[in-house]
């Protein structure tokens, strides 16, 4: 199963005092921006994404259909496929996609450890 592109969702205090220092980390302004509360960061096939008072904690983010460049591959699963499988595995989901839906959606769930996982598929 493929998940997609992965970034990390940081919740920050800060969003410029985070730009800063993530800049000094070698990554540059991909996406977002500061009137929005939001940047996406790379650092080549790295992502981070920097959000200020958009969730609490941290996300991990896959992005099914999207490379790390955002941009749309040929062939991917879709969100509701995977949907699907993990409830075939017992997975408890958090939030789930409209499986009577095409395009973009997302689904939510945990970790055994409390993180969060958020698969955002965007087309």
């Amino acid at each position: 199963m493929n998940l997609g592109a992965f970034s990390m969702s940081l919740n920050v205090k800060n969003l410029e005092v985070s730009r800063q220092f993530y800049e000094k980390l070698g990554f540059v302004v991909f996406a977002g921006g500061m009137a929005q509360k939001y940047l996406i960061m790379k650092n080549g096939n790295a992502l981070i994404g920097l959000f200020q008072g958009m969730f609490e904690g941290n996300i991990l983010t896959f992005n099914p259909g999207w490379d790390e460049n955002a941009q749309n591959v040929e062939s991917f699963e879709d969100v509701r496929e995977i949907q699907q499988h993990l409830k075939n595995e017992g997975v408890d989901l958090l939030s789930e996609a409209d499986s009577t839906t095409s395009g973009p959606a997302s689904i939510m769930l945990t970790d055994p450890d409390g993180n969060v996982i958020l698969l955002d598929q965007h087309r």
